[in-house]
């Protein structure tokens, strides 16, 4: 059958009957046009369209053949490549078009088969009165049994097969005849090897005369066998292990999202329980606070009441005392200076607590809230946020540790200031301002860096390194307030010298008699040595060190220590 038969053959069926409520995978609808093939055509990726749909696709990219050489070589035609609606590859059309194309024949018995499920009540085609009974496969035309036999009296169409519509639907499966699109009638009974093409007998006899043309029956178990041989032992089990694997991504996806929900209401349940011991810690801080409030308000109150009769005593002692000495005579003086003069001197005695004022000054700033201090675990959770009522005090502040006092030059020392409240307890917070001057006592402008870190439990670190001996002084404020024993006295020894040369009896024996052999003590020898020999002149009758002639064995090198003399400079040999 040509393609516009197989267009009129479809358009036939389309137009007989609408096809509403026809399910929209079947096979044989166009997944573009949502309809009933028209003239259906096979991609490269085995992807069936209409080919008008194809028509309407976007070219993708040209693709150009070899690159075009001097102009006696003609240019390559081009073709060019859509994208499948289906499935996205990329797919070269060839030379001819979309008509060229090969045409799905499983497609229009598909259509076929629809259009006569479609027809409950089919009428016939040709005089369109009668009901339909019969179906010619070839005209894809619903007949009556008068056209029937009409259609078979025709020269044209008298070896056509007709077939009875029930026994069409029966089947299931519409399997229809291929004809020649070059010879009307002619039906697709040959293969040509040579051409890789079906042809019908006249095609064989004059086009492909000379070419290897078969009997299709021959050879459709060779190329048969071959797709048979692909599909099921290469394309068959990669098929299952792509099942598989697509099983495996779908069930991956539903533990995804069921963790992901079952983590999601983890969070929920986390950030609820965390809110609510967020609240129990807020509601212990604000009644903590009150508490501290009604604390330091009964302190100022029983302050305010001591003040206030401090304040009346002396006052009426005072006034007592002026009106006295303003109005009183010398015998009404004198007759009570005695118990007046013990009354102020009781005063004077009595004296006042300087904490008092200290505490009314400090009072309302002595209380701090510290968003970031560790406030210790809530109901399973971490809380942060402390309140602070205590202030430093740095006349109790102290100093532990032997570095504020001793150290060695080049080395590293160290002490620990430790922080404490006016009542001498511990701050247990860091914060404060911290300031750690050591400066040599005799030159000024020798001083050596300290540095201070912060431990944050209300102590801290300082470490430093003297470059020199000597006596320096030290000073430890905080807020700009020496602490307790500030400034400290500190003495910074000189490092110990060590020996650079041998511990022997003489130069003539440990070298072997070498009379280029010197040593640091003041002996000589006869005969041109240049060191000592015991015995001899200036030896210091006893084992000595080379270096610098020091005749004790555990002490530090004399030759360092003594800068500027000849004995500084002598030459030793380590032998």
């Amino acid at each position: 059958m040509s393609a516009g038969e197989e267009k009129s053959a479809t358009d036939i069926g389309m137009n007989k009957k609408s096809i509403k409520g026809a399910v929209s995978n079947s096979r044989a609808f166009c997944r573009v046009c949502k309809r009933m093939y028209r003239e259906p055509k096979l991609l490269s990726c085995l992807h069936t369209f209409c080919a008008d749909c194809i028509r309407q696709l976007e070219p993708f990219s040209p693709l150009s053949g070899q690159p075009e050489s001097p102009a006696r070589a003609p240019a390559r035609p081009r073709s060019l490549t859509v994208l499948c609606p289906e499935c996205d590859s990329e797919v070269e059309l060839p030379s001819s078009g979309v008509d060229g194309l090969t045409t799905d024949h499983l497609a229009l018995d598909e259509v076929f088969m629809e259009t006569l499920l479609l027809d409950q009540r089919a009428v016939c085609d040709l005089c369109g009165d009668a009901e339909a009974e019969q179906r010619c496969q070839v005209c894809s035309l619903n007949l009556c049994d008068f056209c029937s036999q009409a259609h078979r009296r025709q020269k044209r169409t008298s070896s056509h097969a007709i077939h009875s519509l029930e026994e069409l639907k029966r089947q299931g499966r519409l399997s229809r005849p291929v004809l020649c699109s070059l010879h009307s009638g002619q039906e697709l009974r040959r293969f040509c090897e040579t051409c890789d093409l079906t042809v019908c007998l006249e095609c064989a006899a004059t086009f492909h005369r000379d070419h290897r043309c078969s009997p299709m029956h021959e050879v459709i178990h060779q190329h048969g066998d071959r797709i048979r041989e692909l599909v099921s032992r290469s394309l068959r089990p990669r098929l299952f292990r792509l099942e598989e694997a697509l099983k495996c991504v779908e069930v991956s996806q539903e533990t995804l999202q069921s963790r992901a929900e079952g983590m999601a209401r983890e969070i929920q349940a986390f950030a609820q329980a965390y809110t609510s011991a967020v609240e129990t810690h807020c509601r212990s801080l604000l009644h903590s606070l009150e508490d501290l409030r009604l604390q330091k308000h009964n302190q100022l109150q029983l302050q305010r009441a001591q003040l206030e009769q401090a304040l009346c005593d002396v006052r009426g002692s005072v006034d007592f005392a002026e009106r006295l000495l303003t109005c009183g005579s010398e015998a009404e003086i004198l007759s009570v200076k005695g118990v007046t003069t013990r009354r102020l001197m009781s005063l004077l005695e009595l004296g006042y607590d300087p904490h008092m004022t200290s505490v009314s000054h400090d009072s309302g700033g002595s209380i701090c809230f510290l968003p970031q201090g560790l406030a210790g675990q809530v109901e399973g959770f971490p809380m942060v946020g402390v309140l602070q009522a205590k202030t430093v005090d740095p006349s109790k502040c102290t100093v532990q540790g032997e570095g504020v006092h001793r150290c060695v030059e080049g080395q590293k020392c160290e002490f620990t200031l430790v922080c404490r409240d006016s009542a001498g307890e511990l701050m247990g917070k860091g914060g404060d301002s911290v300031l750690v001057s050591i400066i040599h006592t005799e030159k000024k402008a020798c001083k050596v860096e300290a540095t201070v870190i912060d431990n944050n439990d209300g102590s801290y670190a300082v470490s430093y390194t003297p470059t020199g001996p000597g006596s320096y002084s030290v000073w430890v404020c905080v807020k700009a307030q020496h602490v307790k024993g500030s400034p400290f006295g500190l003495t910074v020894k000189r490092k110990f010298q060590r020996h650079h040369g041998i511990f022997h009896c003489c130069s003539f024996c440990s070298s072997g008699g070498a009379k280029k052999a010197q040593c640091g003590c003041p002996g000589t020898m006869p005969g041109g040595f240049q060191g000592c020999g015991h015995g001899h002149k200036g030896h210091p009758g006893k084992p000595h060190w080379s270096c610098c002639g020091s005749v004790l064995e555990s002490s530090e090198c004399v030759r360092s220590l003594v800068s500027g003399s000849h004995r500084g400079h002598v030459r030793t040999v380590d032998l």
